[in-house]
């Protein structure tokens, strides 16, 4: 069951959002303030957020801005306006997409529909921890505005990295991992492997050193 995300200070739209999505199979949690709502995504697998834009102390641009500190789920902003400088600031923070109120009920849950849809296909070709984007596709790493290309082996190295960050892999399981069908190949080689991967990554801008960590005496780590 997907899991949606609802943020609005009135009590009475949170109800009509959900009294709209809960029969299309969708599990929602509700929240009247943006920080609530950064507490719940910090705690919680949330698959979209319908976000609205006016609410006090910390309004909907805000909190899509520091949701986006952290992680790509899709947004779709909720606003009473309908100035296009309201639209471009929306997206300019993060926003995936944008409804007016009051909406029509087929018009939100389409909207819904459709972005799930292309994050779920978009997803399959990707594999993401925060704002690190592996293309399965194209054999390329992404942050943010930043792009490199990738090797196999790097690849293949980053992919299992990144797929589970809270492990430490030793170097036999990495050596495991990209060099499948060379069984005699020198566990050393992972070394430099990943040597050259850190010089890539930092010469094209990455945050390296935070992220690619090495685990003394076992091997490495993406944290």
């Amino acid at each position: 069951m997907r899991t949606i995300l609802l943020v609005d200070d009135e009590r009475r739209m949170l109800d009509l959002v959900e009294l709209f999505l809960l029969p299309q199979g969708y599990r929602c949690i509700k929240v009247s303030s943006g920080k609530k709502a950064l507490e719940v995504m910090r705690k919680e697998h949330v698959d979209l957020v319908l976000l609205d834009v006016m609410m006090p102390e910390m309004d909907g641009w805000e909190v899509c801005e520091a949701i986006r500190e952290f992680s790509n789920v899709p947004i779709i902003m909720l606003t009473a306006r309908s100035d296009k400088a309201d639209l471009v600031k929306g997206f300019n923070t993060g926003a995936d997409d944008y409804i007016s109120k009051p909406f029509d009920e087929r018009e939100l849950v389409v909207r819904v529909h459709a972005l799930l849809r292309r994050y779920s296909e978009h997803e399959e070709n990707n594999i993401s921890f925060n704002d690190f984007i592996l293309d399965k596709e194209s054999y390329s790493f992404h942050y943010q505005d930043l792009s490199v290309q990738l090797t196999l082996k790097e690849f293949y190295i980053l992919k299992a990295l990144i797929s589970r960050p809270t492990k430490t892999y030793t170097r036999e399981e990495l050596l495991q991992v990209a060099w499948e069908y060379e069984t005699d190949t020198d566990i050393r080689t992972v070394d430099s492997h990943i040597r050259n991967l850190r010089d890539k990554l930092s010469k094209a801008g990455f945050p390296t050193n935070e992220f690619l960590k090495t685990a003394w005496g076992i091997g490495y780590k993406w944290s």
